[in-house]
């Protein structure tokens, strides 16, 4: 299976099962007028939303490069992933309203009907099942996008269970655990939209990459045994992949085909990182005076430990 029909699968299934998972939940609150559960049928309502959204982006995002995007389309997906945020912080907002409205009035309704526990356990185990998935084809295809799918539906574990003691609670004598449980849901519901937008600024602005990979892209040049230094590296992102540039230092008695052929070797062992994209090397023979100490790259290859 191709990156393609690995993420399109993903959009199509997290569809289904969020439509699947708001049908029930809406007829169980219709049922019971938990607002526990209400507020979960509305966070599944939120995530039906998003994604058809995010099936949407990610058909856009997986198309092969053309003219006008010879790079491909893979850098929509922070912006498909700007949107899911944006979702779920107005479903966390709409949950959060409904409970602070409830406490405010005291008018709580209870329920002892085994169908609100059912939902909410079933709904809990069916986010555990998706979590998992989309955090495995979200890592293994290097897919912003679905590992914020994964990071919710990981969330919505939590709102599930919130939710199942609030209505467990209710049942047992004490009625405001009810709102206060769907106030807990609306809090894990606005720290996930929170963690997605976070993650997704960072592609968009051209934030360096974790310090762990920076180290390994300077590791990499160092060790061609004809670079006897490097300055200026500069690594960012580019949407979700990373394009990297630096210079590196020569003897200049190197021929032109010798020089050319160190550049092509330290850029194809960086490129052969995991989610770079672009690799530029320039080569600074030592007859120019241009190689010069670099703090960054001494501290991130280890030479000033």
């Amino acid at each position: 299976m191709d990156r393609p029909e690995a993420l399109r699968r993903v959009g199509v299934v997290i569809l289904v099962a969020n439509v699947a998972l708001v049908l029930l939940k809406g007829a169980v609150y219709f049922r019971t007028g938990s607002l526990a559960v209400g507020s979960e049928a509305v966070n599944s309502l939120a995530d039906v939303g998003y994604s058809a959204i995010v099936l949407g982006g990610l058909y856009l995002t997986t198309r092969p490069p053309d003219f006008e995007h010879p790079h491909g389309h893979e850098r929509i997906e922070p912006f498909v992933s700007l949107i899911v945020a944006a979702g779920i912080l107005a479903a966390g907002g709409a949950v959060m309203w409904g409970a602070v409205r409830s406490l405010a009035s005291g008018n709580v309704r209870v329920t002892n009907d085994a169908a609100a526990v059912g939902v909410l356990v079933g709904s809990a185990a069916a986010k555990y099942l998706l979590y998992r998935y989309c955090l495995s084809v979200g890592e293994e295809w290097n897919s912003p996008a679905v590992v914020a799918t994964a990071l919710d539906n990981r969330n919505d574990i939590l709102t599930a269970a919130a939710a199942l003691v609030g209505v467990v609670g209710a049942a047992a004598g004490y009625p405001l655990l009810d709102p206060l449980a769907a106030g807990v849901v609306a809090v894990g519901i606005l720290y996930t939209g929170v963690e997605v937008a976070r993650d997704n600024v960072d592609y968009l602005v051209g934030a360096a990459p974790p310090e762990e990979l920076r180290a390994e892209i300077v590791r990499r040049a160092l060790a061609h045994p004809d670079v006897e230094g490097a300055h200026d590296v500069i690594a960012h992102y580019v949407g979700p992949e990373i394009d990297v540039s630096l210079d590196i230092e020569v003897e200049g008695d190197r021929t032109l085909l010798e020089a050319h052929e160190i550049e092509t070797a330290v850029t194809e062992s960086i490129r052969e990182l995991p989610m770079i994209d672009d690799v530029f090397v320039h080569v600074d023979p030592k007859e120019l005076g241009e190689w010069k100490d670099d703090d960054d790259v001494e501290r991130l290859s280890g030479a000033d430990r």
